[in-house]
């Protein structure tokens, strides 16, 4: 099969047309033709090459929802024509410790959908059937992809940490990642602290979930809300002030970390001693995982709030997210 893509023939380049050719279909291999892709800040950072590990041409896209138009011999729970998902990850050992524990996304040979390999910003794409996940009856095709990475990652650390809808809960940096946060935590049944440093978005981050709106620069705010947060998670990958946020969690209150801060975390012992709270963060999810969020984001109706671009303007889309200008996550549309 001849592939349609777009791709970045060296770090930081513009995306180009780019044409490559499948082998033969392995037995437990899955092609998707391509409805949307999410575009992901991730993507960014894969064609700038800021984790070392880019090959390029690169096609980036892994937030990719489609149809199933091939199956190998040995694939399991899908058919032609099912409606699927598929994100970070595609493909797992499905042998080691973590994938026979469940927990195939702490895998450590996953195969990434875009490291080594191309991905979704292209008419089709191809992965293993235990990773292309079938989508539930009733989702809203044109807003899924994104839940397949930035979904995942902020639904995860909810059911890990054992979050109670009971708990009070703050999420630090409403972008991309933490407005869906938001939607997670209010259907949970949390009440629901949205930190900001623009505190302009109040009546949005309200909209969106949020009970409570902080000014994070604001040192008196957070003193307000001192010892009272059971849980925080973090989708920030700047630098900030930890003991800050540390000093508002309540005793066995965790700050929970998915964003990708490349600086030393400075994280003082005796604010963590003193109340027994921890830090934590996580990757994705697992594939069970993911199934059971689509179910509950069709349940409530939880969608990111999402900017369409047609897939042949990716790089217009690309240069929207580079500036900060989306709101909040740009999907292209095949």
């Amino acid at each position: 099969m001849t592939v349609n893509a777009y791709a970045a023939k060296e770090a930081g380049a513009t995306l180009e047309t780019f044409q490559y050719d499948l082998p033969e279909l392995g037995k437990e291999q899955v092609d998707i033709k391509v409805g949307y892709c999410g575009l992901c800040h991730s993507d960014l950072s894969m064609i700038n090459n800021d984790w070392g590990n880019s090959t390029f041409p690169l096609v980036p896209g892994h937030e990719i929802v489609g149809e199933v138009i091939g199956l190998g011999s040995e694939v399991k729970g899908l058919k032609v024509g099912d409606k699927v998902g598929m994100g970070w990850y595609s493909a797992s050992c499905l042998h080691c410790n973590q994938c026979m524990d469940g927990k195939q996304h702490l895998c450590a040979t996953a195969e990434g959908t875009i490291v080594g390999r191309h991905g979704g910003f292209a008419d089709h794409v191809r992965g293993h059937w235990s990773w292309v996940t079938k989508l539930p009856e009733g989702i809203d095709m044109a807003k899924a992809g994104p839940l397949f990475c930035g979904g995942i990652t902020v639904f995860n650390p909810i059911v890990l940490s054992g979050v109670q809808p009971t708990d009070k809960v703050g999420v630090i940096g409403i972008g991309g990642l933490g407005h869906m946060a938001l939607k997670f935590l209010e259907a949970w049944g949390c009440e629901v602290t949205a930190f900001t440093s623009n505190t302009s978005k109040t009546e949005a981050l309200k909209a969106m979930g949020a009970h409570k709106v902080v000014d994070s620069t604001n040192a008196s705010e957070l003193e307000a809300i001192a010892g009272s947060l059971d849980f925080i998670l973090n989708t920030t990958n700047v630098k900030l002030d930890w003991n800050a946020y540390l000093t508002t969690l309540a005793p066995q209150g965790k700050l929970h970390t998915v964003g990708a801060v490349l600086e030393p975390m400075e994280i003082p012992a005796f604010s963590m001693i003193a109340g027994e709270k921890s830090v934590g963060g996580s990757p994705l999810g697992s594939i069970a995982l993911t199934r059971k969020m689509l179910e509950f984001c069709v349940r409530h109706e939880i969608y990111p709030t999402v900017e369409e671009f047609d897939m042949a303007n990716v790089n217009g889309a690309i240069a929207h997210l580079h500036d900060g200008k989306a709101r909040f996550r740009v999907v292209l549309k095949a």
